[in-house]
């Protein structure tokens, strides 16, 4: 929500003069609302990327020029140049167990450990998930009975350990918390000394950090770390992997200080081992750069990134794809510094390279945000027959791997109908938002929040159309959803509440309900941007409008009091 559909009151004539609106992405009860046009002066032009699986849930939007944008995607990590290893992706690399020096018997215990955490992999990759939730279940029933026998060793640890990662990787998480809480229980009874230990507490850290639970997982990874710097030294390689993951957590909780230090720390240590020009440095440099970025210090950053493709090239060659992916995150970096036209180059460079190396397939994951990425900056320069064709050609891919109505193509509907809504082509972006309401009709409930999204896209599209009724008709819909969904006073309501006056004001309706919900859009606005926010003052311009029509004069002037303030703050802004 921001601005407003219709944006600036016309006081001489009644009526509220016509442009796009602009909604602000902003992250409410785990929904992430998203842009529907671009408003002129910004550029604010957004698309979307929505995994098949979460067309039923709610619709997820990625912004081109965020410092958030240029982090690694964890989605496709075993394709990917650049893979975090400190992720709870670690689930589907191929062994769970660093090398040990163990006994017999506990090898014997590993190997078994490891035929578990194989099988519910191979359940999940081929789509299994129920299977490997019985799998995992039944061993669950079993290590409890254990703990209930008074076991309560490495053995109980490390099966947890296992379980908890399946569920990792099922995205239950609920699961997943509830197992590391017993988890944890255990580990803290057993000694430093324990075999596989440094494995489970690695694993533990990092599934703490994915749950959110930093503070726990700083805990994990301080123990540890103090394990395997007293019995390899402060230099071992195998300090490497707890590092990472002590240092991404450390950037999520603003230490970035100490997070810098550590990524420091992980390149001296692989630099001295593996050389100045190993792989192994990609991951240190691109989660040092990411930080770097996060914190507004892009020049700092650029080092690091022109060091990952400096490896690269040196190791596989300018024409190889992690050479590709290496060219694309220089581009996102250029991207986070407005150097638009370079980042253009880069990722039409990095595009061709990875497409002629077949380094990863036309139908990936990759490859498509790979093209929306660039779609988007080329809208941004005003290009937009060329980034509509790049979305066009997601859409015909899409098709063509996973079938014309598959719940997918519902992505590259909305993209196509907000890039042909910028062009004014109002009628085949209402023909593209039919058939993604179409498709979504056919996967989920009529009454499921995620219809919201293309809904309220088709409500505004049916107001550029002049088809009012239908468009307020469209907007009613989606507010009373949003309502059941999501709460009268949440963001996504005041999103619609928002784009619903609007309609309502060319409409004529009944001044006085229209004073309500405006004034319902404004306390939703001052909760979620803040008192002195653009949003808000674009609808107290509105508020105070209909404060005069309607003769109510002392609310009018404490309301036309605080609205020339904030005027007054975004005109000296501008000046500065």
């Amino acid at each position: 929500m921001a601005a407003s559909l219709l944006s600036s009151l016309s006081l001489g004539n009644n009526r509220i003069a016509q442009e796009c609106v602009s909604l602000h992405p902003s992250y409410r009860k785990g929904v992430k609302c998203f842009s529907l046009f671009i408003q002129k002066k910004r550029c604010n032009f957004k698309l979307y990327m929505v995994p098949a699986k979460a067309i039923g849930r709610h619709c997820i939007l990625k912004s081109f020029a965020s410092a958030s944008s240029v982090n690694a995607d964890t989605a496709s990590r075993q394709n990917l140049a650049l893979p975090d290893v400190s992720d709870e992706s670690s689930f589907m690399r191929s062994e769970l167990y660093a090398p040990s020096n163990s006994s017999d018997g506990v090898n014997v215990f590993e190997r078994q450990l490891q035929e578990l955490f194989n099988e519910v992999k191979a359940m999940i990759i081929k789509g299994d998930e129920d299977d490997a939730v019985n799998l995992l279940q039944a061993n669950y029933e079993f290590v409890k009975e254990q703990i209930s026998a008074g076991a309560t060793g490495i053995e109980e640890a490390a099966t947890l350990d296992v379980i908890a990662l399946g569920y990792m990787a099922l995205a239950d998480l609920k699961t997943v918390n509830s197992t590391l809480n017993l988890l944890n229980k255990i580990v803290e009874g057993l000694k430093d000394d324990v075999p596989l230990l440094d494995s489970v507490l690695v694993h533990m850290g990092s599934m703490y950090s994915a749950l959110g639970k930093f503070e726990k997982s700083l805990v994990v990874y301080q123990r540890v770390i103090g394990i395997l710097e007293s019995k390899y030294g402060e230099s071992s390689i195998f300090l490497v992997s707890p590092l990472l993951g002590m240092a991404k957590v450390l950037g999520f909780v603003g230490r970035v200080r100490n997070a810098v230090e550590i990524y420091q720390r992980v390149i001296v240590i692989s630099e001295s081992i593996k050389g100045a020009e190993s792989e192994d440095l990609v991951v240190p440099l691109f989660g040092l750069g990411n930080l770097l970025i996060k914190e507004g210090k892009a020049s700092d950053a650029e080092i690091h990134f022109m060091r990952i493709l400096s490896i690269y090239k040196k190791l596989y060659g300018e024409n190889d794809g992690r050479t590709g992916m290496a060219l694309c995150s220089l581009a996102k970096l250029n991207c986070s510094t407005g150097k638009v036209e370079e980042a253009i180059n880069l990722y039409k460079k990095a595009l061709q390279v990875i497409k002629d190396s077949n380094y990863v397939a036309l139908d990936d994951n990759i490859m498509e945000q790979i093209r929306i990425d660039l779609a988007e900056l080329l809208h941004v320069v005003g290009r937009g027959k060329e980034g509509r064709e790049l979305l066009e050609e997601c859409l015909l891919i899409n098709e063509k791997y996973k079938g014309k109505e598959h719940s997918s193509s519902v992505t590259h509907l909305l993209n196509l109908a907000t890039s042909n809504s910028q062009s004014k082509n109002f009628v085949e972006a209402e023909r593209l938002l039919r058939i993604s309401l179409d498709i979504m009709m056919r996967t989920v409930s009529p009454e499921d929040q995620s219809i919201t999204f293309p809904m309220l896209q088709l409500a505004v599209t049916m107001y550029n159309l002049n088809r009012d009724e239908e468009a307020e008709q469209l907007a009613l819909k989606v507010l009373r959803i949003r309502e059941k969904a999501f709460g009268k006073d949440s963001l996504p309501v005041g999103e619609a509440l928002d784009c619903l006056v609007s309609i309502q004001i060319r409409l004529q309706r009944d001044d006085t309900e229209l004073l309500e919900l405006l004034r319902r859009v404004l306390k939703i606005q001052e909760k979620e941007f803040g008192y002195e926010s653009e949003e808000v003052m674009q609808t107290l311009k509105k508020t105070v409008f209909y404060l005069d029509k309607l003769g109510k004069k002392d609310e009018k002037f404490s309301m036309q009091k605080r609205l020339s303030a904030l005027r007054m703050r975004y005109k000296q802004m501008v000046q500065y």
